[in-house]
């Protein structure tokens, strides 16, 4: 576990690894959920690392997927064994930038665009959201919601369940980001 932890800090490192002040958590949230008729679909993480590079606009995050976890434990074991194979894929990560000006120094809300790569389920896919980074007494707060199907990443769901749950799942995502040494 640690092994797996400490790669995936050095590849969020590398891949934001620039000129200007980096910010960096380890305890990003991620959230997804999905409405169903018979019971809705929730899980939450509060495990994810993030970086940003704020002088090349860039930012990486990285999830371990047995981290989320669900209001019922079945929930939970079907997730890893069954639909998202967290055995097999062990995390999920984002790597991209984002455009919009984000005043340096100077605290205010700033809504931007994200662009980048996400990787789920071994799949990964271009994905493109708005997003809300806040600067506040020197950490980089940052906040999307985009949604995404199961399907786009090879996630296959038995046809039993798959006509009761909604064909995307909203994802939100928070980051407070402090300044790296």
């Amino acid at each position: 576990m640690k092994q797996t932890i400490l790669a995936v800090t050095c590849l969020l490192v590398t891949l934001v690894k620039g000129y200007g002040q980096q910010y960096m958590t380890r305890s990003g949230f991620v959230g997804f959920y999905s409405k169903t008729p018979a019971e809705d679909i929730k899980a939450e993480n509060h495990q994810g690392y993030a970086i940003i590079d704020e002088g090349k606009k860039n930012l990486a995050f990285a999830v371990l997927i047995k981290g989320f976890t669900f209001p019922k434990e079945l929930m939970q074991e079907h997730f890893n064994e069954n639909y998202i194979e967290s055995d097999k894929y062990p995390k999920a990560t984002f790597s991209g930038a984002y455009t919009g000006d984000v005043t340096p120094g100077q605290d205010g809300v700033y809504h931007v665009n994200v662009k980048g790569n996400l990787t789920i389920h071994g799949v990964t896919k271009p994905v493109e959201m708005p997003a809300t980074i806040e600067r506040k007494g020197g950490a980089l707060i940052g906040h999307a919601v985009f949604h995404i199907s199961p399907e786009d990443f090879n996630v296959s769901i038995p046809s039993i369940v798959r006509e009761k749950i909604e064909k995307s799942f909203e994802v939100q995502v928070d980051i407070q980001c402090q300044p790296t040494k």
